[in-house]
């Protein structure tokens, strides 16, 4: 009774702290713990008593939650700061990251797109492992899916990276050509 009346109260005091659903889970937590030491024998000396030490615990717990947010504990400040990436059927989700500059997101568009032109150039086999391990298929399971070797795999991997870095290489080499064919006249000299 004690722990249905002081919720709302609590729960709208210390709204600023947290979220609601964490704040509900504060709450629930510092509930159970309560009932838990209660069913151990512990004893509480009226209602104010037990009002007080739900509080407290919950207190307690709402600043536990706000260090593990603030950075206290690394998978909660990720899960934290974490971008949902939407809700399943779409047919495009977009990955922002609102740190990274403009100019380097571009690049690593572009980058992303011409690695995909390139892989066409590649064997099925060799894209077939690529795309294995970018999807994070371990080597086993892809072996026995596509009754491979383990040494087959290993040598078309290796001979599909070796083929994408001279693709790549080849095609960062090459130099556009200018525009327009004519030479420019560098101008009068004087002596």
């Amino acid at each position: 009774m004690v722990a249905c009346a002081k919720r709302t109260l609590l729960l709208r005091a210390h709204r600023h702290r947290l979220r609601p659903d964490d704040l509900e889970d504060c709450y629930s937590q510092a509930t159970l713990e309560l009932v838990a030491y209660a069913r151990r024998g512990g004893a509480f000396a009226d209602r104010l008593h037990i009002g007080n030490a739900l509080e407290l615990r919950f207190l307690s717990r709402v600043q536990d939650r706000r260090r593990a947010l603030g950075g206290r504990s690394p998978m909660q400040a990720a899960l934290e700061s974490a971008v949902s990436l939407g809700v399943a059927g779409e047919e495009e989700l977009a990955i922002v990251d609102r740190r990274a500059e403009v100019e380097q997101l571009a690049m690593w568009r572009y980058e992303v797109r011409r690695l995909g032109q390139l892989a066409r150039e590649l064997t099925a086999d060799q894209r077939l492992v690529l795309a294995g391990q970018l999807g994070g298929i371990a080597r086993g399971d892809f072996c026995r899916s596509f009754a491979w070797s383990p040494e087959k795999y290993r040598k078309v991997a290796q001979r599909a990276r070796a083929r994408l870095r001279q693709l790549m290489a080849a095609e960062e080499s090459r130099v556009p050509p200018s525009r327009g064919g004519r030479k420019r006249d560098p101008g009068p000299t004087y002596d």
